[in-house]
């Protein structure tokens, strides 16, 4: 049972400059203990939360010594509870959420609980980001246009998430068209200190979308969990994490005329990514600090997620209070801000002498160091320096297929496929780019690099250049403050003219709603096997992610996106060739569209102002009419429609009675999929388009959906019947069962079928037999999508055998109830003889105190081959989730029974 805090000794008042008092807060320099000078910032907010939260049930005196003795404890993998202030949710991720909550709400009322015990304890902030796609481009009216395709679509989802925000407490949504979530976090959510009813707190949060980590730069301690922990996090549960090391990341000097904040920030993701930081905070600190505008600081931790950390931290500094005010935090907010920080020793002085905090390891980076650069073709981490692109790009084409790989035949490298676009002669080369987008938080929240793109578009139009119309250009910002300060600037104009309108305030591109390319263009690269470009200024570019049919995707800074729209291809030397020709006839070069650092700061200095960040967010939740106007029931139980398609009550809670079912082991499974290494979530649970022959498709034909309103499943979340058949239905999927042929498909391995992965799951299911999946190293990375593990519980999947998983992604599998296995280091399907056409059994006790975690682990095959993994059940908590079936049954047989 809980007890009152045990650290009340030293709660002291924070008091104003004029002696009236802000408040009560836990003070960390009271506790006289000289281990917390040495602390990483990123720590010290793990420790207050620790001490404020310390009830000696839920969190105990001993887990604040844990976090104390950091230094010694890290190393050693220990276990902490972490409540975080707040939840963030993208309605993508956000629909599933309070479809959970409704259901859960079911399960207890059915149980005879207490409604009301499913109701969010902490602030939740859900942005409505993810469903908006580019239907229509490079067209005036394209913000209009998408938004009422994207209400047309969405009405339902919408609706249900309208009903959500009235149906439960402490739950704000903000409509589409306001912005991405994790800029209007930045720019407006993000409290960096919390007074909640008189008590000061550092602000952390937890988000269910990997980039929560933007929040980071803010030095807010906030990173990416599964939707499942997510919703147990807003009932008051804490979350169970190993406390982790943390790699301290000193810069020096100042980036070079020419570079930009995303060059620096895909240098960062190459190096830390070969540092190997997953599962750690990164902290950055050091002289370089003070060359890097808050912004800068956003897009390095927004890509945490690229590099593999947990969090990319930036402590609280005077650039940092500046940002503040530059986005209309009020001045006494931004007063108590800094007391509080500066007095419980969260706050950073460079004009004061430090003391030497100590860091798990270390790496440095001089910015003078940087250069330009882009990443590509298939993956963050892979930068190319721009002088040698063009190089690249012809080693690309002749590798094998792979991650820097095309393996086209050196007589079809310089074929030309000529084709009509709209009447007009149009021809596409292998590397031509056919999708440019300045989209994603990533870079739109940074004020130089989207005035940087605007200035190259100025003096690209001065100079009489274009931009091919087959090119489907498109401007996506991250929040309608960019727009007020690029129509300020007078630089809009010059975007427009290139075809960069803007389209909608949005993700759009970054997460696949680039939309359809025109049919011509499509038609020309499918059936002429065209090695097709995108380049975005977004945060990720896995293969089928941007479009299904742009091969090779390049993350580049807003203005690089800019330039090589006008050169139209990536197979160029920036240094010799020109990007297009002038008014006059003349070569055009990138060095004569490329504006210096002076240019940009000057336009950035004039453009962007408080009022505009305070015009935006005062309208937030008010300022989208067709939101306003939409009518929804009310009620606290929902009133789920059997024929939905978007909202489907899932399975979950039926049946369910008082009594965990205990651990399961498994039996004779047989392996549905053997993957090979880099499996990601986009292949497990795409969140792009329905393809019209999935097994998603025929569901929607059979309930009467038309193919043109078919939508994403991203945007079908809601509904666990299309996730389930959306569940390995990515198109780029390699299954080794099927001998290195793409496509969603396996073989049912009792009758030799090659049937779509939902049909054979479901014949597997239907004769009683489980199913297992083999898998290499890094599965599950990339985004935090909780029906990566959902989706394959509901395949009758019961445990998954890799050499690593991603983070997120291995305790999202704990919460949804299969076991996540790995092979001994230097083992892995290959090596131990696996084809996947053998039966495995699994051998867990059945009591689950009897398993520990990091347990070895027996398997044994019907071939007589066995082989010893590790159990990645990683803390006793995920061991109570695995006891319960699962981390939502857990939270509501907790729920009943608590007594307080």
């Amino acid at each position: 049972m809980a007890s009152e805090n045990s650290f009340k000794s030293i709660l002291k008042t924070l008091e104003r400059p004029d002696g009236t008092e802000f408040g009560k807060y836990y003070s960390l320099p009271s506790l006289n203990d000289p281990r917390i000078d040495r602390l990483p910032y990123s720590i010290r907010i793990l420790l207050e939360s620790a001490i404020r939260n310390c009830d000696e049930f839920q969190v105990k005196s001993k887990d604040v010594e844990k976090i104390i003795d950091w230094e010694n404890t890290a190393p050693k993998q220990v276990e902490i509870p972490f409540k975080p202030a707040r939840v963030l949710l993208q309605d993508f991720t956000g629909v599933p959420a309070v479809v959970d909550l409704a259901c859960m709400r079911d399960a207890m009322n059915s149980l005879g609980g207490d409604l009301n015990k499913i109701n969010p304890l902490v602030p939740v902030d859900l942005v409505i980001d993810h469903s908006v796609q580019v239907d229509v481009a490079r067209s005036e009216n394209a913000v209009q246009a998408n938004m009422e395709f994207e209400f047309q679509r969405n009405k339902e989802r919408f609706g249900f998430l309208k009903w959500g925000s009235n149906a439960f407490d402490n739950m704000l949504v903000v409509p589409p068209g306001s912005g991405i979530v994790h800029q209007v976090n930045l720019e407006y959510l993000g409290r960096v200190v919390f007074n909640r009813d008189g008590l000061l707190y550092p602000d952390s949060v937890v988000g269910t979308d990997s980039h929560t980590t933007m929040i980071d730069g803010l030095g807010v301690a906030g990173w990416g969990v599964g939707g499942i922990e997510a919703e147990a996090a807003m009932l008051g549960q804490p979350m169970s994490m190993v406390l982790p090391g943390v790699v301290g990341f000193k810069l020096s000097g100042k980036l070079r005329n020419g570079v930009t904040a995303t060059d620096l920030v895909l240098t960062v993701t190459q190096m830390l990514r070969k540092h190997g930081v997953v599962g750690k905070f990164v902290e950055f600190y050091g002289e370089g600090m003070s060359e890097l505008s808050l912004a800068d600081r956003a897009t390095i931790a927004n890509m945490s997620p690229e590099y593999g950390a947990t969090m990319g931290f930036f402590p609280v500094d005077h650039i940092t209070l500046q940002y503040l005010k530059l986005t209309g935090r009020s001045n006494d907010t931004v007063s108590m801000i800094e007391s509080y920080l500066r007095a419980n020793k969260m706050f950073v002085d460079y004009s004061e002498p430090q003391i030497e905090r100590v860091y798990s390891s270390y790496l440095q980076l001089d910015l003078e160091d940087v250069e330009p650069c882009m990443s590509g073709p298939k993956r963050p981490h892979d930068r190319v320096p721009l002088k040698e692109m063009k190089a690249d790009w012809h080693a690309c084409l002749d590798n094998r297929v792979g991650f820097k790989g095309f393996a086209i035949p050196k007589e079809s490298q310089s074929k030309v496929v000529d084709f009509l676009f709209h009447g007009t002669p149009a021809h596409l080369r292998h590397g031509d780019v056919v999708i440019a987008a300045i989209t994603s938080c990533t870079n739109t929240s940074n004020p130089s690099v989207m005035l940087g793109a605007a200035l190259v578009a100025k003096k690209a139009c001065d100079l009489g250049l274009q931009v091919k119309p087959w090119i489907k250009t498109s401007l996506a910002p991250g929040s309608g403050v960019v727009t007020k300060y690029l129509l300020k600037s007078g630089l809009q104009k010059y975007l427009n003219q290139l075809g960069f309108n803007i389209v909608g305030y949005g993700c759009t591109t970054c997460i696949g709603n680039s939309g359809d390319l025109d049919e011509s263009v499509a038609s020309a690269i499918s059936e002429n096997d065209i090695v097709a470009a995108a380049v975005l200024s977004g945060n990720r570019n896995f293969e089928g992610r941007v479009h299904p049919l742009t091969r090779a995707n390049y993350l580049a800074s807003p203005p690089l996106v800019v330039a090589y729209a006008l050169a139209g291809t990536v197979d160029i030397d920036f240094e010799t060739e020109p990007i297009g020709l002038g008014n006059d006839g003349k070569k055009i070069f990138f060095r004569d569209v490329w504006p210096s650092n002076e240019e940009v700061a000057e336009v950035v200095q004039s453009s962007v102002l408080p009022d505009m960040f305070k015009a935006t967010y005062e309208a937030i939740t008010t300022g989208n009419p067709m939101w306003n106007h939409l009518s929804v029931p009310t009620g606290t139980l929902y009133a789920w429609d059997p024929t939905s398609t978007y909202i489907h009550e899932p399975p979950y809670f039926k049946n369910m009675n008082m009594s965990p079912p205990g651990p399961h082991g498994v039996k004779d499974a047989y392996c549905l999929l053997n993957f090979g290494d880099s499996i990601t979530t986009d292949h497990i649970s795409p969140a792009g388009s329905i393809h019209k022959d999935s097994p998603a498709a025929k569901y929607l034909v059979e309930r009467g959906v038309d193919r043109k309103d078919f939508n994403s499943y991203g945007s079908r979340r809601g509904n666990d019947e299309i996730m389930a058949r959306g569940t390995f239905a990515n198109i780029r999927i390699v299954n080794k069962l099927l001998k290195g042929e793409v496509g969603p498909k396996t073989i049912h391995i009792p009758s030799g079928e090659k049937l779509s992965v939902f049909d054979a799951a479901m014949k597997y299911k239907n004769e009683g037999h489980d199913t297992i999946i083999l898998a290499g190293a890094e599965y599950g990375s990339g985004s935090s999508r909780d029906w990566a593990a959902k989706g394959p519980m509901l395949l009758g999947v019961k445990a998954v055998i890799a050499k690593s998983f991603e983070r997120i992604h291995r305790s999202n599998l704990v919460g949804m109830g299969i076991i996540p296995l790995c092979f001994k280091p230097g083992e892995d399907a290959e090596t131990l003889g696996l084809t996947g056409h053998e039966r495995y059994t699994i051998d867990l006790p059945s009591r689950v105190s009897d398993i520990k975690p990091g347990q070895d682990v027996t398997v044994i095959t019907d071939s007589g081959k066995s082989f010893t993994c590790t159990g990645r059940f990683d803390t006793e908590v995920e061991l109570a989730y695995f006891d319960h079936g699962g981390i939502l049954q857990y939270v509501i047989r907790n729920l009943i029974n608590a007594k307080h």
